[in-house]
């Protein structure tokens, strides 16, 4: 049974949704050590390595991940399996050696919270909200939809982003919430669209950035 990892403070709509197609939900719940709002986010301990259903997920060790910046990112790559995005200075050396490894076009940016930053459509395409990560990605070769910044939830935060809020499931992107409310919704449409992709949101509640919602075709939990 393929898994998927959510936060424990999802929308019982999201993970309806996630249990109806099959999937093992699995609930991220903070170590004791991180006490921040992102303490439940699944792209704080984990680095999917591609875009699709196949892709491996990296799971990083609790005891390496700090409470604070930059030792809460280190892990919070954005990967598609052809481009690895992150601030390289701070990615651990173990993911940063698997993606060397699988030959990836490592995309170096100052943005350190590169997954919560941008949602991956496929290997080549990209959504996000940051020049930091749109102008580097553009510059290697893929092609990047920048969107309007904000119109996102984050609990204990001014607000989220495009990244935390999805994740793709098949040939389908799950956004956790209502993202027709957001001013770029047809932009985001079309552009998903054109890639031979669908969309699910759910209208009922607002769009909420939950560190990503993370498929794995086996359960990767220690």
């Amino acid at each position: 049974m393929d898994t998927v990892y959510i936060s424990e403070n999802s929308n019982k709509l999201l993970v309806e949704y996630l249990t109806a197609l099959g999937l093992k939900v699995v609930f991220i719940s903070p170590p004791k050590h991180i006490t921040t709002g992102i303490s439940t986010h699944p792209d704080i301990y984990m680095c999917k390595l591609g875009a699709d259903d196949r892709a491996m997920v990296f799971l990083g060790e609790m005891e390496k991940i700090s409470n604070n910046y930059p030792g809460d990112i280190i892990y919070n790559a954005a990967c598609s399996g052809r481009f690895f995005i992150h601030n390289l200075k701070y990615t651990d050396k173990e993911l940063l050696a698997t993606a060397t490894a699988a030959g990836m076009t490592l995309v170096n940016t100052r943005q350190g919270y590169s997954k919560c930053s941008t949602a991956i459509v496929d290997e080549d395409s990209f959504i996000t909200s940051d020049e930091a990560i749109a102008i580097p990605l553009r510059a290697a070769g893929a092609e990047v939809l920048l969107i309007n910044k904000g119109h996102i939830k984050l609990r204990g935060y001014d607000m989220g982003f495009i990244g935390g809020t999805c994740g793709r499931i098949g040939k389908t992107m799950v956004f956790n919430g209502n993202l027709s409310a957001h001013p770029d919704f047809e932009k985001i449409k079309e552009f998903i669209q054109a890639k031979g992709l669908s969309l699910k949101y759910f209208p009922e509640y607002p769009l909420e950035d939950i560190g990503s919602i993370i498929l794995c075709r086996k359960d990767v939990s220690r």
